[in-house]
């Protein structure tokens, strides 16, 4: 099968949340940034947790009071930097992965506009389409997510390509057809060619 677009995940797969001033909270963040379910630790009903991407400012809210249970000396600014592009690094090998020349799109589970991210480190026309729970009203796993995603590109599901991070959550394309890949969420400077090793495999 010929690959004629490409999806990408977001956090964990073209950027993390990574910052000198984070790094006394990184299993905070973790718990966070996880794609699926509620990390332990997180004394919040599931139901509540995984609709936090489809309504801002519900997300801000249920994130406050998370950081403030969990101690973080002040949540509102930690929220702001869990939202702010200074704060996420992109992978060694994203600016590459991003310029295949396929068709591209960003489907993400988020609740702020990641363009900004994109436009600070200058790949943000590498993208054609940004799919957005909050946006469309559709959090991944759900198929209606990526099948947006596939036809603002153009391209039947079969013939797209969707990397990941989470085999729960980014795995949902494959019920529409898509191939799916994921790699590991490590540390950006951990995983240098990640995304230029599965996109080898198919492109």
């Amino acid at each position: 099968m010929t690959i004629r677009a490409v999806l990408f995940d977001f956090s964990g797969t073209l950027f993390r949340l990574e910052h000198d001033s984070l790094a006394a909270h990184a299993e905070l963040m973790r718990a966070l940034t996880a794609p699926v379910g509620v990390a332990e630790g997180l004394d919040i009903p599931l139901d509540e947790w995984e609709r936090r991407d489809l309504d801002p400012v519900a997300h801000r809210e249920m994130h406050l009071a998370v950081l403030a249970k969990a101690g973080a000396p002040d949540p509102a600014t930690f929220y702001e930097n869990l939202c702010s592009p200074p704060f996420w690094q992109p992978y060694p090998d994203t600016a590459q992965a991003l310029g295949t020349e396929l068709p591209t799109a960003v489907v993400s589970n988020i609740a702020w506009d990641v363009r900004a991210v994109f436009a600070r480190h200058g790949v943000e026309t590498r993208v054609d389409e940004y799919v957005l729970s909050y946006q469309e009203g559709f959090a991944k796993p759900d198929a209606k997510l990526f099948r947006i995603a596939c036809d603002r590109l153009g391209v039947h599901p079969s013939e797209v390509l969707m990397v990941g991070d989470s085999p729960e959550a980014d795995g949902g394309a494959a019920a529409i057809g898509c191939v799916v890949e994921i790699v590991d969420p490590l540390p950006t400077a951990a995983r240098p060619d990640g995304l230029l090793q599965v996109l080898r495999k198919h492109i």
